[in-house]
């Protein structure tokens, strides 16, 4: 970490938030470990009441784990449970996909397959992070487009949690490409308004991302 980690503008709550949050989708806070508090504060710039509130809110999101009286730790999850998460979210995204493709107007769809062009762009320039951020932007957009709010908040709840695995699964250069490829298909399926086709993609697309990281966990 370096003074460049130093917050500058924007919301304070938002900034501290997204670079504690980065920190730990990148590795650098690894899972299991203690959060250093005085060293973070003094390397973000910021005073112990917004640093306290975005550790807050990175536990709500699952991403840490708060101990009253011992401090913060990065929340590990064990393979069981990242399996079991990506079951489920890789079943959620499928009914999202088959929605999606009856209740999205022309101008929504239009508007994911715009942010997955900004995706492409950003695994030519091997950008990886974000191409990651893009790709988190895209799940959250599809889901949206089924119009459905209980499924969009279960979504949302293990998109969070899941945030560092996810991450993760495209560090080697086979499995990125292979994540790109999916989501090529993904896009397809959509301007086809094919949702059974949209569906199984999402789902299968959920399911590799356990092969990818499973021995990384």
């Amino acid at each position: 970490m370096n003074s460049s980690l130093a917050i500058t503008t924007r919301s304070l709550h938002d900034q501290v938030v997204s670079r504690v949050r980065d920190l730990i989708i990148e590795g650098i806070l690894e899972p299991g470990t203690r959060i250093d508090e005085a060293s973070l504060i003094e390397e973000l710039g910021v005073s112990r009441t917004p640093f306290r509130e975005a550790l807050r809110t990175l536990a709500a999101e699952g991403l840490i784990v708060m101990r009253p009286s011992r401090g913060c730790i990065v929340r590990k999850w064990s393979p069981e449970e990242v399996f079991s998460m990506l079951e489920v979210l890789g079943n959620l995204e499928q009914l999202a996909g088959e929605l999606a493709c009856v209740r999205a107007t022309d101008a929504e769809v239009d508007k994911l397959i715009r942010l997955h062009e900004q995706m492409m762009t950003q695994y030519r320039a091997d950008d990886r992070m974000p191409y990651y951020k893009l790709n988190q932007q895209f799940h959250s957009q599809l889901t949206a487009l089924a119009k459905n709010e209980p499924l969009a908040e279960m979504q949302r709840i293990l998109q969070a949690r899941l945030k560092r695995i996810r991450f993760i699964g495209s560090q080697k250069p086979e499995n990125w490409a292979g994540a790109v490829a999916d989501h090529e298909e993904m896009v397809a399926a959509l301007k086809e308004r094919d949702g059974a086709r949209l569906g199984r993609i999402m789902r299968e697309h959920l399911m590799r991302t356990w092969d990818r990281v499973k021995d990384s966990i």
